[in-house]
């Protein structure tokens, strides 16, 4: 689906072909009766044009009656054709449109909401080594929604459009020939001659205007682009600001969100108001078009055999009604301009997000267009547990200095590790390159084979789900039954909401804004009790919690995870200590001058300098890790 034809095709090629094409030839059919239904009308208008000239003629003997009956088919007839024809092929036309939607949106969360976490790597591509910015797509949410909407409802109401004129050629060319008669000057043709000069007149009247409507829509397509782009960005802050509107109002920053907003919305209006001069433009031009056609070169080939009396009104009126039909049909690309305009700026956007998707499936490739990336990620038997060689973290760029590097990391089943270091030093950094969500660097991360990570963040959002469901993630709340989640919830200390297990909100309200900071870590807490997993990263995930809290948080995961394996960040001068005094951790990574090293916590002994060294220094790094512990016999810096 990445070029304009792929993403056209591919759901009539999918697993749900059967459903596409049925749709798809109900509606071909529909308008190829739509079509002749329009031959039709321009027959009954022209009887009905000739009832009303001969009203009056001595030969006419029932003049009243032949006219209404004349209008009476001609109404008869539209209506026909608009609810029979044109309203039924709109239902099925906008079926269409609706499972097509559905099934390209489908296609794109499937691919977006992956294992291999696209939806994350798509929103990190940087400027390229020659300074280039990529493809990155902007504004992912419109591109999966109102432009998969338009294109898709675009697409199918353009096909009709091409369908329309097809059939129409051929039904009214037919009656054409049928009709035509020899016109003066064109004598070579015979009785074709009248034919062949409305096709002519058709086949003059329109290219030449369509080249003028190709011209306006494709600065019209530029222009849709561009709203589209201003527009999703000034609905992304929106959105952002309202996300966190505390944190604007604590700070009393609404006069700067302000600004934000009138600067974006600025771009929003510049470019509207040079679409709306576009738009009014085209607009003029095709009524200018319709107009003319209706009224002057539709009469135009019928008029010189009228006039030297080689046909009758009621012939020249129908052959009239039958070109201006023509055009109209063949039209349609005047008529539709704007709309291809639109689906060509949704195709282009749609098309853009399904490479930049296809990209970033292999992420480390993808990354290394724009820096080094060489992280392999590996099993081992549990045993050894998780282990980390040669690890080095960077930033964009080549030739980029790591800003951490950790030669031999080897953290046992069991172990609590607690990761010091400075505010900036890498600490969360390091933690993401682990699991797999750190872009720039190298390194080998060696996981324990058979065993489930989790990573707990300190900033928790969560979605518009059931509370159980919430318990539950990332398995399914069938995995585990009302009891166990409710078990989970009242170990972690959130048993008050048990009664409302299956709801999705509380007092109309939506669990991420019922739940204070603190609440949100403990549904984590429960979560992690009711998973289990092998390994446990804490990335500030007590940070909203009090120090009683703490401990009781610590000590929920040591009493109910048994031989879990902890790595967490924590930014208290000291790490949190069980009722009886003894840490809950069992080792130090401390992070300094760039250098990662662990040591094991043990109270009132002292560090051998040279040995911690000798087993973590490498690669020339050895004066640099010996700077970490400045005095021999000093334990590891909590601070």
């Amino acid at each position: 689906m990445r070029g304009f034809w792929g993403l056209m095709r591919a759901y009539w090629f999918s697993d749900r072909w059967k459903e596409a094409w049925a749709l798809t030839t109900v509606i071909v059919l529909l308008t190829a009766i739509s079509s002749k239904a329009g031959v039709w009308i321009a027959e009954a208008s022209g009887e009905l044009v000739n009832s009303i000239a001969f009203f009056h003629n001595p030969l006419n003997l029932s003049p009243l009656e032949t006219l209404l009956s004349s209008a009476g088919m001609l109404v008869t007839l539209v209506v026909f054709k608009e609810i029979a024809f044109v309203g039924i092929r709109h239902y099925f036309s906008t079926t269409l449109h609706r499972k097509w939607r559905g099934w390209l949106n489908d296609r794109f969360n499937q691919a977006l909401l992956d294992a291999n976490h696209t939806h994350f790597h798509l929103q990190h591509a940087a400027k390229d080594r020659e300074g280039l910015s990529p493809d990155a797509p902007d504004n992912i949410d419109q591109r999966v929604q109102d432009s998969i909407k338009q294109m898709t409802g675009g697409a199918i109401g353009l096909a009709m459009g091409v369908i329309a004129v097809a059939t129409s050629l051929f039904f009214v060319g037919q009656k054409l020939l049928e009709t035509s008669t020899e016109i003066r000057g064109l004598e070579f043709l015979g009785e074709y001659g009248g034919a062949v000069l409305a096709l002519t007149v058709v086949a003059v009247y329109v290219p030449v205007n369509t080249l003028i409507a190709l011209k306006l829509g494709g600065v019209l397509q530029r222009l849709t682009i561009a709203i589209q782009q201003v527009e999703g960005s000034y609905r992304a802050e929106l959105t952002t600001f309202l996300r966190r509107s505390f944190h604007v109002a604590a700070s009393r920053g609404e006069n700067v969100q302000k600004e934000i907003n009138d600067r974006l919305y600025t771009d929003v209006d510049r470019t509207w108001a040079r679409l709306n001069w576009i738009n009014a433009g085209y607009m003029s031009f095709e009524n200018i078009y319709s107009f003319v056609a209706a009224r002057i070169v539709a009469y135009a080939p019928g008029l010189a055999p009228y006039a030297n009396d080689q046909i009758n009104l009621k012939s020249y009126i129908t052959g009239s009604e039958l070109v201006h039909s023509l055009i109209f049909q063949c039209s349609w690309l005047i008529k539709e301009m704007p709309a291809i305009a639109t689906l060509k700026a949704n195709v282009k956007r749609v098309t853009d997000l399904a490479k930049a998707i296809e990209n970033v499936q292999q992420p480390q490739d993808f990354y290394r267009q724009t820096g080094e990336a060489d992280f392999r990620y590996a099993t081992q038997h549990p045993v050894f547990g998780l282990t980390v060689k040669q690890l080095e973290l960077k930033h964009q760029g080549d030739g980029v200095a790591p800003f951490v590097a950790a030669s031999n990391l080897r953290f046992r089943r069991g172990e609590w590790t607690l990761i010091k270091g400075e505010s900036g030093c890498g600490k969360t950094s390091l933690i993401k390159a682990i699991n797999g969500l750190w872009p720039y660097g190298h390194g080998e991360i060696v996981f324990p084979e058979g065993f489930r990570s989790y990573y707990a963040a300190q900033d928790v959002k969560l979605p518009q789900i059931s509370l159980k469901r919430l318990v539950c993630l990332p398995d399914g709340e069938d995995a585990y039954s009302d009891a166990r989640a409710a078990a989970a919830l009242h170990k972690a200390g959130l048993g008050e909401f048990i009664e409302y297990l299956t709801e999705e909100s509380r007092e109309g309200k939506v669990w991420d804004q019922v739940l204070s900071g603190g609440q949100k870590q403990k549904l984590m807490l429960a979560r992690i009790l009711l998973l289990q997993p092998g390994i446990l990263f804490l990335d500030e995930a007590t940070g909203a919690l009090d120090p009683e809290a703490r401990i009781a948080f610590h000590q929920t995961i040591k009493d109910n995870c048994s031989g879990i394996t902890v790595i967490s960040i924590m930014h208290e001068p000291e790490p949190p200590r069980a009722a009886n005094g003894a840490s809950f951790y069992d080792s130090i990574l401390q992070i300094e001058d760039g250098i990662a090293v662990k040591a094991p916590i043990v109270p009132d002994h002292p560090v051998d300098v040279p040995a911690v060294v000798q087993a973590f220094a490498g690669e020339g790094s050895r004066m640099r890790l010996a700077r970490i512990i400045r005095t021999k016999g000093r334990r590891p810096n909590l601070r």
